[in-house]
């Protein structure tokens, strides 16, 4: 029997005409039309073990790393980085598991696996 896990978050743009997806053991993150057209996948050697995805408000998607110890912002179209928002140690990351916007705090928050801690920061 194969087993295959290629589905492990999703989310909904804000207009509702795309879903994005992770499969954390491809690497990739994919963009689809509302009927399951595949519209695009993204891949970036920042993006190892993506986990944890939100699109904000806005229509921006932040997916984590958690294997690369990353949050980066693609766009809207699921094809490229727009910006890395969070790396490593450095920016107090570690094995990012699950992010969100809160457009009442204007802040990312990064729930974090390793050490069970979660990230608030505050964005203009």
């Amino acid at each position: 029997m194969l087993l295959c896990f290629v589905v492990y978050k999703c989310a909904v743009s804000p207009t509702g005409d795309r879903l994005y997806i992770t499969n954390r053991y491809q690497n990739k993150l994919h963009t689809l039309a509302r009927d399951g057209t595949l519209l695009a996948t993204y891949t970036d050697p920042a993006l190892r073990g993506p986990y944890g995805l939100h699109v904000t408000p806005a229509g921006q998607v932040l997916v984590c790393g958690g294997l690369s110890s990353t949050v980066l912002q693609v766009d809207r179209e699921g094809s490229r980085k727009l910006a890395t928002l969070y790396t490593g140690e450095m920016d107090g990351v570690m094995w990012p598991w699950s992010v969100c916007y809160s457009s009442t705090t204007s802040s990312i928050i990064v729930g974090q696996w390793g050490d069970d801690s979660i990230l608030v920061s505050r964005v203009e």
